[in-house]
């Protein structure tokens, strides 16, 4: 268990050195400039995907590998809010307009990165509401239980 920590420990520490090396070199070339039209700003936005892929790896795999290893019926539970949020992303789709936006200058998005721009605004929406809906419940359920 102590190597695994170490593993896990040395990992941490070289991705927090990675971002910011690229965060150093991003100011040093300019965020707007340099070699390439915002060269500094796509590498950063790529490592974005990398270290969220990461999180949600660190997330799902584990929580997979203790279902099947405790009670492989739990992994049914854990497929049915996978299925979920993608009921819930395609439902934000469905209902994303995709309409240009208003008083945007510069380069024209495409019509596809329209919709996922809504879509994102849309899950935003929905899982806002879904918060707030849960600290008010929980707190009333907290206050029902209190009085009993």
């Amino acid at each position: 268990m102590k190597n695994l920590n170490k593993v896990f420990t040395l990992g941490m520490i070289a991705l927090i050195i990675v971002s910011v090396v690229i965060l150093i070199w991003g100011f040093a070339a300019g965020w707007n400039e340099g070699f390439e039209p915002k060269a500094a700003t796509n590498v950063l936005l790529g490592w974005t995907y990398v270290m969220v892929g990461l999180a949600l790896a660190a997330v799902i795999l584990p929580g997979v590998f203790i279902a099947i290893k405790n009670d492989a019926k739990s992994l049914v539970r854990f497929g049915i809010g996978i299925a979920g949020c993608a009921v819930l992303c395609l439902i934000a789709y469905v209902f994303a307009s995709g309409d240009p936006a208003m008083g945007l200058t510069g380069m024209d998005p495409s019509k596809a990165e329209l919709k996922l721009t809504d879509t994102i605004l849309n899950l935003t929406y929905i899982v806002g509401a879904c918060a707030i809906i849960a600290i008010v419940a929980g707190e009333i359920r907290v206050a029902m239980k209190d009085k009993k």
